[in-house]
């Protein structure tokens, strides 16, 4: 969404929230919840709790990547890719932003207690990560699984809320989503190479160049693919599912066929626009599958 300039009502405000955390990529995280929830049921899951893990996704996401924007305002304040972000440009105040992602934390607690008040207890575990991986870039290339971790624990995070256990069928789950998201950020980082190297940030591309980048995309893409087949070994999911699977692989291959080391011209295109329906097309595939 986008935020025209004039007099800055409460509507105009929440579109600027909604703008820094880039709200509509909650489609990354939000369908892989869903599709852990209906794994981990065998088919449909009890609406309340979905009604829930959906809430907690929409609180952890949003709260995780504002607060990002917050610790890493410095960094996007001399980025010429990102100077024009909100906090850098002043059109979010940081108390506004700490304020907002304290709002999500306490639908994330919310949704956690209302599942389980166990589950609060243990939301110090996926905090931390949220909270390591925005400095993870300072010391380490190792930051795009650190992401895809965090991603990951929606879908593991629902197959625990339904299940009260966490099996092979939910870490395999959770470790296609980790390396599909570490994936994807690898092809964005090639967009940042020559700041990352001139500030001492850290990135794959970075690190090893960006022809050698594009290869471990490449590499963690087809594993995403095989783990997310295996599921089929340990969830009863036929052959609606794995049309879904051929269609997600095709939309992964595509975006590694539009950009290349000589070529970065679509880059956001194949790390945000193609990634945007993958996740909602195996939800879609993988629901109807249960449910058929």
């Amino acid at each position: 969404m986008s935020v025209k300039s004039g007099p800055v009502t409460a509507w105009t405000k929440v579109q600027q929230l909604g703008d820094m955390v880039m709200f509509r990529h909650t489609l990354f995280a939000f369908p892989f919840a869903v599709t852990g929830a209906f794994m981990a049921a065998g088919g449909l899951p009890d609406l309340g709790r979905l009604f829930w893990i959906c809430a907690a996704v929409l609180g952890a996401r949003n709260g995780a990547n504002a607060l990002n924007r917050i610790i890493d305002r410095d960094i996007d304040a001399l980025n010429p890719r990102t100077c024009h972000r909100h906090l850098p440009q002043g059109l979010i105040k940081y108390f506004e932003a700490a304020v907002f992602t304290l709002a999500c934390f306490a639908v994330l607690v919310l949704a956690a207690y209302k599942l389980d008040p166990i589950y609060v207890v243990l939301l110090p575990i996926p905090m931390l990560i949220f909270f390591i991986y925005s400095y993870t870039k300072r010391f380490t290339w190792l930051c795009h699984l650190v992401l895809g971790a965090a991603v990951a624990g929606a879908p593991v995070g629902a197959w625990i809320a339904i299940t009260n256990t966490i099996g092979i069928a939910a870490l395999l789950l959770g470790a296609a989503v980790a390396l599909w998201v570490a994936g994807f950020d690898v092809i964005y980082g090639t967009l940042d190479v020559e700041f990352d190297r001139k500030t001492g940030l850290f990135s794959i591309p970075a690190a090893f160049g960006i022809p050698k980048a594009l290869k471990i995309s490449s590499a963690m893409h087809i594993f995403s693919v095989v783990l997310l087949y295996m599921l089929r070994w340990f969830v009863p999911l036929g052959n609606v599912y794995l049309v879904g699977l051929l269609i997600v692989a095709g939309l992964l291959l595509y975006e590694h066929v539009i950009v290349t080391p000589d070529n970065l011209g679509q880059v956001k295109i194949a790390a945000y626009n193609v990634n945007e329906i993958v996740s909602p097309i195996l939800m879609v595939f993988t629901v109807l599958d249960l449910l058929t």
